[in-house]
């Protein structure tokens, strides 16, 4: 039962993070679960579900993730739009950029009969959105490295300041996490 509700999770989550691919600007939702996927691969199994699960069985890791990243999510999404904006409004674009206009830097699928400048806004969101989220990543992998090694090398020290509960690795990621 639980594989299956993972594959219909998976499926329903593809569609956003493929959304993004083709040069639409990404939704929060959509920068959420693209968070929350590079994380799991790059944590692995394991240490994803300590970090982000809530409950014994650590089930609920990838729900509770999403739902932590949403916020910065949110605000990824609305800076890298509010950059786009100022850089597509920016007279002097060109020569700060190679001599390449905003539409040329960020179009180029004119394959859809609408241009170079059809998809160039979406697909600057989508790429600043993914810098965020990848600073985002490597913010959490770093934490959880330090977690495991400070675990490993003081485990008494460890259950005093995060305890010794289901939540304890979380906590320790979550003060020891540096916000990008």
């Amino acid at each position: 039962m639980r594989k299956l509700i993972f594959m219909a999770l998976l499926i329903a989550l593809a569609a956003p993070v493929a959304a993004m691919a083709d040069g639409s600007a990404p939704t929060a939702a959509s920068t959420a679960n693209q968070t929350c996927k590079l994380a799991l691969k790059n944590l692995g199994t394991t240490t994803f579900a300590q970090t982000y699960a809530t409950n014994d069985a650590k089930a609920n890791a990838f729900g509770k993730c999403v739902s932590s990243t949403l916020r910065s999510a949110r605000a990824a999404v609305t800076n890298a739009a509010t950059t786009c904006k100022k850089e597509q409004a920016d007279p002097n674009f060109a020569a700060g950029h190679g001599g390449k206009t905003f539409d040329q830097l960020y179009g180029g699928n004119s394959s859809q009969g609408k241009g170079s400048s059809a998809n160039a806004f979406g697909k600057c969101v989508s790429k600043a959105v993914s810098n965020s989220v990848n600073d985002q990543v490597k913010a959490v992998v770093s934490a959880a490295q330090s977690c495991k090694a400070a675990r490993k090398s003081d485990a008494a020290g460890f259950a005093t300041k995060y305890g010794t509960g289901h939540t304890a690795f979380a906590k320790c990621v979550a003060a020891t996490k540096s916000t990008p």
